[in-house]
């Protein structure tokens, strides 16, 4: 070969290579090289977790060549290790986060806390961190480097003395053990503050604070109150036991959470009414016309027909009251979540002044030191009153039957049910009569408490 010829040859070698170098080069700006961790930086050395606004946090950033598991953590000194992301699938792809000091929960040695804690911030310290991936054939790769710990506001937001008022919840409007009551202290402001019930489905049905001196997430101490929803006719969760759950986090992502349980009994939204017969009335009044000093008996049939039992209580059907009597002469005051069956009329000059229990010892159920008209069952109820005076102003006077809800409800198709006109006969004043005077019956009923 000529020496043109080698020159030529020479070349054309040179530019065959530079061609291949292009083409390399090329690749690895476009597809990188073939590590699977890649461009991991953590910008600061040094963070002060303390809330001011001031290096309270550094970004993370890394890109994955691959599909892989990342976990992010950190060591102490002594090699203990505090993991910030512990095998977390990652897909291909660039990510970027702020690592603020917070890692999993730990304990210090000799350390007492309630509850369990969630995530925590690290001690004021110098430390390594590392970044490791691992591929799905086992191929792992790491980046470390220091990280300086300082000023950190580590004051845990504990909950102290976490504690439920009963362990055993009847949500059925009854007036006995219908709400739960659940309170805690707080030493430290919190940014966020969670109280639930977990459910057999894993859902969490929360519980709203009580409004008292101690603002929402200022140290104090912060009660919950938890009705069930039955307040709002919602229908409560099944009997059964239930984790109750507090969780709370400061202005550093430090969380701790706290558990307690709950049963719930007899939970149900009570139901009940006067049954209208298919022929005759809903309430059968012995007479339309009485002379003065005699009595009217009335009858009706009341059903609880909800799933919970409903509580009931004196004086017992068959009481005879005088008509310038009230339950409140017979000593059978108002009593917050019983039922029970009256009588009203027009111009009464209090709200249903005759009462009267839902049933008599075989048609109730005692259930501690209640009595109560169990789901699906019926009664029937009578009363008697003694006329010693017309029925309010007017006369004949509009007389009805009701089924009370005491301090809940009176429900529309509960209230003046089926009307009737009742005369009392009364003579002139030259000829009026007083009635003979009778003593008030003893507080005795089968639905006494």
């Amino acid at each position: 070969m000529g020496q043109s010829g080698f020159a030529r040859f020479l070349v054309a070698m040179i530019a065959i290579f530079l061609v291949f170098l292009a083409i390399a080069i090329g690749w690895l700006v476009l597809r990188g090289d073939s590590s699977l961790l890649r461009n991991v930086i953590i910008e600061h050395t040094m963070i002060t977790p303390n809330a001011d606004g001031d290096l309270d946090a550094t970004p993370v950033s890394y890109e994955l060549s691959r599909n892989a598991t990342v976990s992010i953590f950190l060591e102490d000194e002594e090699g203990q290790r505090y993991y910030f992301r512990q095998e977390q699938p990652r897909g291909i792809g660039e990510y970027q986060v702020l690592f603020s000091g917070i890692v999993e929960g730990y304990e210090l040695p000799g350390e007492e806390i309630e509850g369990q804690i969630l995530a925590r911030l690290l001690q004021d310290g110098d430390y390594t961190w590392t970044i490791t991936a691992v591929d799905k054939d086992g191929i792992e790769e790491s980046v470390s480097g220091p990280l300086t710990i300082a000023e950190a506001d580590d004051q845990l937001p504990e909950i102290r003395n976490f504690s439920l008022d009963k362990r055993v919840f009847t949500p059925n409007q009854d007036g006995i053990d219908d709400r739960v009551q659940i309170q805690f202290f707080l030493p430290k402001e919190v940014t966020s503050t969670r109280v639930f019930i977990i459910t057999p489905e894993g859902a969490e049905l929360p519980v709203a604070e009580l409004e008292r001196e101690v603002e929402p997430g200022s140290p104090g101490r912060h009660y919950f109150d938890y009705e069930a929803g039955v307040d709002n006719k919602a229908t409560p969760p099944p009997d059964g036991d239930y984790p109750v759950i507090a969780v709370v986090e400061d202005a550093e992502g430090q969380k701790i959470r706290v558990e307690d349980s709950l049963t719930l009994q007899y939970g149900g939204v009570p139901r009940a009414e006067i049954i209208s017969p298919p022929v005759g009335d809903t309430v059968e009044f012995s007479t339309t016309a009485i002379p003065l000093c005699e009595s009217v008996t009335f009858t009706l049939t009341v059903q609880n027909y909800g799933t919970t039992p409903i509580r009931t209580t004196g004086p017992a059907p068959g009481t005879v009251y005088d008509s310038d009597w009230n339950y409140n002469t017979l000593g059978w005051h108002t009593e917050s979540g019983a039922w029970r069956v009256a009588i009203g009329y027009e111009n009464e000059i209090s709200n249903y002044p005759y009462r009267w229990a839902l049933g008599d010892l075989e048609d109730l159920e005692k259930i501690g030191d209640h009595y109560y008209l169990m789901p699906g069952e019926r009664a029937v109820v009578t009363g008697t009153i003694r006329l010693v005076g017309p029925f309010g102003e007017r006369n004949p006077q509009p007389v009805w039957g009701g089924l009370i809800h005491e301090d809940v409800e009176i429900s529309q198709f509960n209230n003046r049910v089926d009307p009737h006109d009742i005369l009392v006969d009364i003579a002139d004043e030259t000829n009026m009569i007083e009635c003979e005077p009778r003593e008030i019956p003893a507080v005795k009923s089968a639905a006494s408490n």
